[in-house]
């Protein structure tokens, strides 16, 4: 069974970047004038398009899951500061949360690497 929730927690967290950074190439204009208008430059927006899509698909496969996790949850820690400061505003707030929320996820997976179905299977885990 643990071989099953491995993978399927990998997918689910891997889901919402893959997903963002698909979407982001969709309308790259629009996100990167959102990124500007947060405080960051737009010079930002490929490499976060490539981080996002990229090792999504590296959690997925299980291709360097403890180092792309570890990356992915400082990366969820940094934007939910960036984007969702505004904790006088609920919603922000709850987006906040779950950004720390994802941030454990990861360091989760960063513990136990990729124990199954994966390009490289972490003995360890």
């Amino acid at each position: 069974m643990n071989q099953y929730l491995n993978l399927s927690g990998r997918i689910l967290l891997a889901l919402i970047f893959v997903l963002s950074g698909v979407g982001k190439i969709s309308n790259p204009a629009a996100t990167m004038q959102y990124m500007e208008a947060m405080g960051l430059p737009g010079a930002l927006l490929w490499p976060t398009i490539a981080f996002e899509v990229l090792g999504g698909v590296a959690i997925v496969i299980g291709y360097q899951t403890r180092l792309v996790a570890f990356a992915f949850a400082g990366f969820c820690v940094v934007s939910g500061l960036l984007f969702h400061r505004n904790f006088g505003d609920q919603m922000q707030m709850i987006m906040f949360l779950k950004n720390l929320a994802m941030a454990g996820g990861f360091l989760l997976l960063a513990s136990t690497g990729a124990t199954c179905y994966a390009i490289q299977r972490d003995p360890r885990g």
